[in-house]
């Protein structure tokens, strides 16, 4: 049996699951897991099915579901595929270490297709791991000419998503827009406190008890995309801003991996800034 993940999203409106569900069961297709969420501020309705069956016409399928359903419905339906993805970094490497190693033992539920840098410093780590290395030097170049030559690498890819992992470069309304909602950044702060740079010196002056970090997907809002999850780490007058940074890689860690989870399985929506995060 073939599974299939069907993501909905329309205005809200008495007996929606029902019909939902009757056109599956028409195309005889196995409901094996639902999930929904009524967004009652924006009457907005939300629904992620876990199917099996044979859908060989999923355009039909997406047919009647559109006519069961209110104007400006969305319909996505999402054939079991692994994800492929680009990563883009700057010097640091325990975020981008984290998802080479679990892309070596195949537990990232998606395809590193390559790495890419604008400096040389992980070039090696991530040779050794099988991955292709690009290096785009940001030197003595603009932001429009930068921004050409990774998106001459990006395009040779088949690529879902691209991973900011630790990538220390603020990217152009016309970058982002090339790839709207396909662009995963791990900002270094619990956002919205300590936006942009040093936000860890930024939080050992202000003398904060907890610090965090937030994946989002990029807008061109500097971090100020639809937040896909959040941690935070305890920390007290002890810590120097050192220790607030070595505390810190390890949250950011869990964090992106958490949320390139939660994307790579189809459980996020967006809905203007915000996300609705089925877990």
């Amino acid at each position: 049996m073939n599974e299939l993940t069907i993501l909905i999203s329309c205005p809200d409106q008495v007996g929606l699951v029902t019909h939902i569900t009757r056109v599956l069961a028409a195309h005889q297709l196995n409901i094996i897991a639902m999930r929904e969420f009524v967004d009652e501020a924006n009457k907005a309705f939300f629904t992620r099915i876990g199917c099996t069956g044979d859908f060989e016409d999923t355009a039909k399928l997406k047919e009647k579901l559109l006519e069961s359903l209110p104007d400006a419905a969305e319909v996505n339906l999402i054939a079991q595929k692994e994800k492929q993805i680009a990563v883009l970094v700057t010097k640091e490497y325990h975020c981008l270490a984290e998802i080479l190693i679990k892309n070596q033992f195949k537990t990232l539920g998606a395809n590193v297709q390559c790495v890419i840098g604008n400096y040389e410093a992980l070039r090696d780590f991530t040779e050794k791991l099988g991955i292709p290395y690009f290096y785009v030097d940001h030197n003595g170049k603009n932001k429009a000419e930068f921004e050409n030559e990774l998106k001459a690498i990006i395009n040779n890819f088949d690529v879902d998503y691209l991973v900011l992992a630790k990538f220390m470069r603020i990217l152009s309304a016309d970058f982002v827009r090339d790839y709207a909602g396909k662009i995963i950044n791990i900002h270094h702060s619990f956002l919205p406190a300590f936006i942009g740079a040093n936000p860890y010196r930024q939080a050992f002056e202000r003398g904060v008890k907890i610090i965090g970090a937030t994946a989002h997907f990029v807008t061109d809002n500097l971090d100020e995309g639809p937040i896909i999850t959040q941690h935070t780490s305890h920390v007290d007058h002890n810590f120097g801003v050192k220790e607030m940074v070595r505390s810190g890689k390890e949250v950011e860690k869990k964090v992106l991996l958490e949320a390139l989870e939660l994307v790579f399985e189809d459980r996020v929506f967006v809905s203007g800034n915000k996300t609705v995060v089925f877990k």
